[in-house]
């Protein structure tokens, strides 16, 4: 058999096993996509797998066993980590406002996680706003059915997984969103009767909440204590997560949300006490212990860029429970028109020059939305 016979063969051979291989994944995908739309187009989010008594989670939500198998690799070294916890009491007094400043900075360098206590924010608007979140998502179906959707666009809507069709496993989490490009932009009435009067107290209550924090990393980072809100409205627009994690038959299957960062400037995060929050730090996952009253605050993509590289906005996931578990997070993403960078003080020597180009707003958000969660863009993507 000469040498061009033996090459045939092999081809030949080669490009059977590739279309064998092709034809695997294309059916694959087919049927991945069948199941994600006939989950999709119930409207009845995770939460209708639960009323259905699934005891067993649906492959769309089986996390991968290569995943399954890393989480052997970064169990924690330690449960008495955590994140840091500061307290805001006494801010108006300079010797307290410098402390309060100095935990800031070490936190948002090192974590880019911290919990605030003595925020303002009554325990009372918490514990209802919260018990909202858990009536409206466990209420009238029909009521959620008619804001089913996905389309961000709409001020006032709800879905399961906003990158459903494009994530490697589909996460145990329904939320409602309100959209707001501008604080005037809310309009309570938008909001489905069973949780609005206590998500409005709650997103009046932050909004003073949100622009002390600003004020607070803005003179962390050595600048005018106005910069982050009057020279660069970084809490312009805000994306408000009522989030609602049903309780699941198969927990260590399943992820409540996969791993990411933040692509807003700020969070803040509301939760319960079912916990399931946890940040990687030092190559280990640590769980966020709730604190009755407190608040999680997190360091975002575009505070990181903008801050070049001087506040870290970590990795953080949420795991599910056999206990449902409900939070509410306030994104900041700044102006929908604005173009961010390196701020100019903080890189106006030759030791510190800009890591980062400049992020237009739009573009990022557009980004966001097209590519998912797991491929979103993150600093790194901005580097210079």
């Amino acid at each position: 058999m000469d040498l061009f016979t033996i090459l045939s063969s092999f081809l030949t051979i080669l490009s059977s096993f590739l279309y064998k291989i092709y034809r695997n994944v294309a059916e694959r995908n087919s049927e991945w996509m069948k199941e994600l739309r006939a989950f999709d187009n119930t409207k009845l989010g995770v939460k209708g797998l639960v009323d259905a008594g699934f005891v067993n989670i649906p492959k769309i939500f089986v996390r991968p066993a290569e995943e399954l198998e890393e989480e052997t690799l970064h169990h924690p070294k330690s449960h008495n980590v955590g994140i840091p916890v500061i307290d805001l009491d006494g801010l108006v007094a300079d010797d307290r406002r410098e402390k309060i400043v100095d935990e800031i900075r070490i936190a948002s360098e090192t974590w880019g996680f911290f919990q605030v206590v003595n925020h303002g924010i009554p325990l009372g608007v918490l514990d209802n706003m919260l018990a909202g979140i858990q009536k409206f998502h466990e209420g009238d179906v029909d009521v959620k059915k008619e804001l089913y959707i996905r389309d961000p666009r709409v001020s006032v809507y709800l879905n399961s997984n906003y990158d459903l069709f494009k994530s490697k496993t589909v996460n145990w989490r329904d939320t409602l969103y309100v959209s707001m490009l501008k604080p005037d932009d809310f309009d309570p009435d938008q909001l489905p009767a069973s949780c609005r009067t206590e998500v409005t107290e709650y997103i009046n209550h932050t909004s003073e909440l949100g622009k002390k924090l600003f004020e607070l990393l803005s003179e962390a980072l050595g600048l005018k204590q106005e910069h982050l809100v009057s020279t660069m409205h970084c809490d312009e627009s805000q994306l408000v997560g009522l989030h609602y994690y049903p309780e699941c038959p198969e927990p260590d299957l399943a992820i409540g949300i996969a791993k990411h960062t933040d692509p807003s400037f700020l969070t803040i995060l509301a939760q319960d006490q079912t916990g399931g929050l946890q940040v990687f730090h030092e190559n280990q996952w640590v769980d966020v212990h709730p604190i009755p009253g407190a608040l999680v605050i997190n360091i975002g993509d575009l505070l990181q860029i903008v801050s070049n590289g001087k506040f870290k906005s970590n990795v953080h996931r949420v795991l599910p429970r056999r206990e449902k578990r409900m939070s509410a997070a306030i994104l900041y993403g700044g102006r929908f028109t604005g173009q961010y960078g390196p701020i100019k003080e903080l890189t106006s020597d030759q030791e510190n020059p800009p890591k980062y180009r400049q992020v237009l707003m739009r573009d990022h958000l557009a980004k966001i939305y097209n590519k998912g969660l797991h491929e979103k863009p993150s600093p790194n993507d901005y580097i210079l």
